[in-house]
């Protein structure tokens, strides 16, 4: 094999390699931008199901008790 053969199979194989992280790096950008979609998504549900919460929290009744901190009457 000569030295231009040589040359010339190792670009060859440096133009497959660039190809190939080409693709990666597009497909990596792709699935990138989709799970920033899901967390933008998420971030608004979250958002919405605090609005909704009663303005005492969670696990507080109507009458201002906290219902987490009461012992269940069977005790």
């Amino acid at each position: 094999m000569s030295h231009e053969t040589r040359i010339e199979s190792r670009l060859i194989d440096l133009e497959v390699k660039a190809s190939f992280t080409e693709d990666l790096l597009d497909r990596l950008n792709l699935l990138v931008y989709r799970q920033q979609e899901q967390i933008d998504r998420l971030i608004g549900e979250l958002n919405q199901l605090r609005r909704q919460l009663p303005e005492d929290g969670p696990g507080t009744s109507a009458s201002g008790h906290n219902s987490r901190s009461e012992v269940p009457p069977h005790y």
